[in-house]
């Protein structure tokens, strides 16, 4: 019996000695540097669904809702640099910088204000301001924040008025008055026609072409003429012709038959004026003319010359200038 007792005595003690020597093995491993495992490959069949890509433009539209906000912009013109700001009867436009398709400039915003305040979202613009005849055209930058813009137009004005040579005056409802740019014929801009006399017309500081018309035929008169910024010009011009009317009678200073079909020639032969009545009158250029009276089936002539000077009546006399 001794024997089997001490063999399991000694199987007791060499099991004992193996849970001993576990102990510290295990807090070795724990301890220990442990290599990263490699990670397990995924399922291609099972796999989550991948998140949604940004939609294109999000970041663009961003910025844009951020640099679209309307900004404050303040526009003043001035006649010269060094004068105050007009007070009134500017208009104000603001075009896009950059030209649509069709290479036109797109119109944003317009005011009759002679201080205009717009809200403009930030960007480049081009800003013109007129005033009476007078105009100029910038750029103008928009940045966030309060934004201001002076416009020095460097503008002038012009009075014109006519008389016939000697300071004969002119009636006013027979004067009209046009303005070109300088320069040659083949390059002039028309800038404004038909206007009355005595008119103050502003326009910008330069050399203009004027035309005067001293009725509706050819009595016309030209002119170049400076335009000084800030000052106005005072303007006659001197036409070289005569209001005329015409009669037919059959003796000088009788009275005017009635129903007459007036023509009225150049040397050359141009019609220059024509009429029915007893007493038709216009203004004509000094010079030589050809005066047709028809009255029925007869008609009579009559060479004049027309001087320059105040109204004048002129006869035909069917007893001395014939019939046809």
């Amino acid at each position: 019996m001794l024997p089997v007792f001490r063999l399991i005595a000694c199987a007791i003690l060499a099991l004992a000695s193996v849970t001993v020597a576990s102990v510290p093995v295990a807090f070795a491993q724990e301890n220990a540097e442990i290599p990263p495992l490699p990670r397990p490959r995924p399922d291609p069949n099972n796999l989550p669904p991948a998140p949604a890509a940004p939609a294109p433009g999000t970041a663009a539209d961003a910025i844009a809702a951020v640099t679209s906000v309307p900004q404050s912009v303040t526009l003043t013109a001035r006649i010269t640099q060094e004068g105050p700001s007009i007070p009134e009867g500017v208009v104000w436009r603001v075009f896009d910088s950059v030209p649509d398709a069709q290479g036109n400039m797109t119109l944003v915003a317009k005011s009759e204000e002679s201080t205009a305040r717009l809200d403009l979202p930030p960007g480049e613009y081009v800003v013109h301001a007129a005033y009476g005849r007078a105009q100029l055209s910038e750029s103008l930058s928009v940045v966030p924040g309060n934004n201001e813009k002076v416009v020095d137009l460097e503008a002038g004005a012009l009075r014109l008025n006519s008389a016939v040579t000697g300071d004969i005056p002119i009636e006013p409802t027979q004067l009209r008055f046009d303005i070109f740019t300088a320069g040659d014929e083949a390059n002039r801009v028309l800038i404004a026609e038909n206007l009355p006399p005595n008119d103050i017309v502003t326009l910008n500081a330069g050399t203009y072409h004027i035309v005067s018309h001293f009725g509706t035929i050819n009595a016309v008169v030209r002119a170049d003429l400076r335009v000084e910024a800030g000052e106005l010009t005072d303007a006659t011009l001197y036409h070289h012709a005569s209001e005329v009317s015409f009669r037919l009678v059959s003796e000088e200073g009788g009275e005017a038959i009635a129903d007459v079909e007036w023509t009225v020639k150049t040397p050359d032969g141009a019609t220059v004026f024509t009429d029915r009545g007893a007493f038709p009158s216009t203004v004509l250029a000094e010079g030589d003319y050809l005066i047709f009276a028809k009255q029925g089936e007869k008609v009579y002539n009559r060479e004049v010359q027309v001087v320059s000077g105040g109204s004048r009546e002129i006869e035909v006399l069917t007893s001395v200038y014939g019939g046809a």
